[in-house]
C-alpha cells in the first residue's frame, strides 16, 4: 500500500529541531522523500501502523502536525509528476 506522509514541525526551539530530524529519519527509513516534508511510503499495513505510532511518539501534538494520505494498492494512476526532479519507481531497482 502507498501512503503519502506529510509533516509540519515547529522548529522555533532546539527540541523542535530535534523532533524534525527524528521524524525525517523515521520517514526516510520507510519511504522516499519527494518534497522537503513529504514522503511516499510503500509498505504493508502493519509497517505503516508501526511507522505511524513511532511518529506520534516523537511529535509534540500541541505544536506539530502529521498527515497520512492512504493511496492503497492501486496507487500508480493516482500520482502525477510534473517538473524538476524526475520521479522514481518505488517498486523498481534502487542503486546506491
Amino acid at each position: 500500500m502507498m501512503v503519502l506522509i506529510t509533516y509540519d514541525v515547529n522548529t522555533t526551539t532546539v527540541a523542535g529541531e530535534k523532533r524534525l530530524r527524528k521524524i525525517a529519519k523515521l520517514c526516510r527509513d520507510y519511504g522516499q522523500r519527494v518534497q522537503h516534508s513529504v514522503f511516499e511510503c510503500l509498505a504493508d499495513p502493519h509497517q505503516i501502523a508501526l511507522l505511524k505510532n513511532k511518529l506520534i511518539d516523537v511529535m509534540d501534538k500541541d505544536k506539530d502536525s502529521l498527515r497520512f494520505y492512504y493511496l492503497g494498492s492501486n496507487w500508480k494512476p493516482k500520482i502525477e509528476h510534473i517538473g524538476a526532479k524526475e520521479g522514481y519507481d518505488p517498486e523498481g531497482v534502487i542503486i546506491t
